[in-house]
């Protein structure tokens, strides 16, 4: 049997969750989905997302930009939105009033396939097959990362055949929208085909294109959005640090400024404020000496808002990566094709950041370095494609890992992590399947920082 775990509101702050699986509370399956949902924010509003992919440099106390930490839990995903979303799926008691059951499953399945998604993306290999099974398996296997995509390949082609008309209650990204759900599931495929391209090209050519031709974002409105609330149980992670507790220790990377500066990218405005001289400067990341709150640009007013927008899954992210296998060749159409998405992409990015408002797009575009070059193709598509994902730091530096782009600073002197130790509570309570799996990846370089992940060899 899997347990119900009923996450409130207040979830939603970074590692605030509430779980007690020796206490479960009623609720119906579309409320258990919803409960999933209120745990999203988590994934993107987390600092250390953002050094790793160079986004923010810490302004008064250096540390984890300078990637002293090594282990990372994944208890928290485990144990609230995917055992909640493990319940929907296994449930004998799915209320058709709550909307079609084939609907209520393909959502749960959707959203199982992100949350999987992230994890493995982070940690490598991780329970899957025998995960979610409660008090049955306490010691569960990890399975291959390889063996993950592969699943989750299968399950959201599985959600996607299974959709039929009529909404779901209790949807708080798309109100139940199943036409929304069908394409982002369909979208999560697409992203994920591309980051195997390196591994291997044929499959992920062959998921790329299935995802195309079932149906993917065609415009913002398809965005997967987490709307935080104007109140306190339901406000932005960064509000709650900026805005509340007056820390001021974020300012924007001097590598993320000087890929926008330059161009008069309109984005910038909305990323950062200026610092007191009026001037937008970025912070050089991993810096010990001349930190300031003054003198570089700290987050944006709109980053910071209690009710932000947490961007997950975006139209302008399948359009980069609609790009990308233009000039691979996996779709048609060539370096031809990859300029047009590619600058499809940019104005969807910043009509997406700029509340629709294209202002300053032509003059940015029209910038040295900005135009599509075949030449230059795959960089021009990875920086821009980066500069795009700011804030969604785990999701920018997965992308990183894959393409190298945009080449990052080495806070001094150690490299950017391939990915994050698994919790030290694995060694106690689960250590066989432990160290299986850290000698299976790492041979003998441990369960560090430093060691590839399948897609990244």
């Amino acid at each position: 049997m899997t347990g119900i775990v009923f996450i409130f509101g207040a979830c939603n702050k970074f590692g605030d969750i509430n779980v007690n699986p020796n206490l479960p509370s009623q609720a119906s399956n579309t409320q258990l989905i919803a409960n999933a949902e209120l745990y999203l924010p988590v994934l993107q509003e987390s600092p250390q997302g953002e050094y790793n992919a160079q986004y923010l440099s810490e302004t008064q106390y250096p540390n984890l930009s300078l990637y002293n930490q090594v282990s990372a839990s994944f208890y928290g995903i485990y144990q609230g939105p995917l055992m909640n979303l493990e319940t929907v799926i296994n449930s004998k008691q799915l209320d058709a009033k709550e909307g079609p059951i084939a609907n209520q499953l393909a959502v749960a399945k959707i959203l199982k396939a992100y949350y999987f998604w992230h994890i493995t993306d982070r940690w490598g290999d991780v329970p899957y097959s025998e995960a979610l099974k409660g008090s049955e398996k306490f010691t569960p296997v990890y399975d291959t990362q390889e063996s993950i995509y592969n699943n989750l390949f299968a399950l959201l082609d599985e959600a996607d055949k299974s959709i039929v008309d009529g909404d779901i209650t209790n949807d708080v990204l798309y109100d139940g929208d199943m036409d929304r759900w069908k394409k982002l599931g369909n979208t999560i495929r697409l992203l994920m085909a591309l980051r195997i391209s390196e591994v291997n090209a044929t499959k992920g050519r062959e998921e790329f294109n299935k995802a195309l031709t079932n149906g993917i974002m065609t415009e913002n409105d398809d965005n997967m959005v987490f709307k935080h609330l104007p109140e306190e149980a339901n406000e932005s992670y960064w509000y709650d640090q900026i805005e509340d507790q007056n820390r001021l220790w974020w300012a924007l990377s001097e590598l993320l400024v000087s890929k926008m500066k330059p161009v008069n990218d309109p984005r910038l405005p909305v990323y950062g404020d200026p610092n007191n001289d009026g001037e937008y400067a970025g912070l050089p990341f991993g810096a010990l000496d001349g930190l300031s709150t003054t003198e570089f640009s700290l987050l944006g007013e709109e980053i910071r808002r209690q009710d932000a927008s947490v961007y997950l899954v975006t139209y302008a992210q399948a359009l980069f990566a609609r790009a990308e296998a233009a000039k691979r060749g996996w779709t048609g159409g060539g370096d031809a094709a990859a300029a047009d998405f590619y600058e499809q992409a940019i104005e969807h990015s910043v009509r997406q950041w700029n509340k629709n408002d294209t202002t300053g797009y032509g003059v940015m575009m029209a910038a040295p370095g900005m135009a599509y070059n075949a030449a230059t193709g795959y960089e021009q598509i990875g920086v821009q494609r980066w500069v795009h994902l700011f804030m969604h730091g785990y999701e920018a530096w997965a992308e990183w890992r894959r393409t190298g782009y945009p080449t990052f600073v080495k806070p001094q002197g150690k490299d950017a992590p391939s990915r994050q130790g698994y919790p030290p509570d694995e060694v106690f309570n689960n250590g066989k399947n432990y160290n299986d799996a850290v000698t299976r990846q790492f041979a003998g370089a441990g369960d560090g920082l430093y060691g590839k992940l399948w897609w990244n060899k």
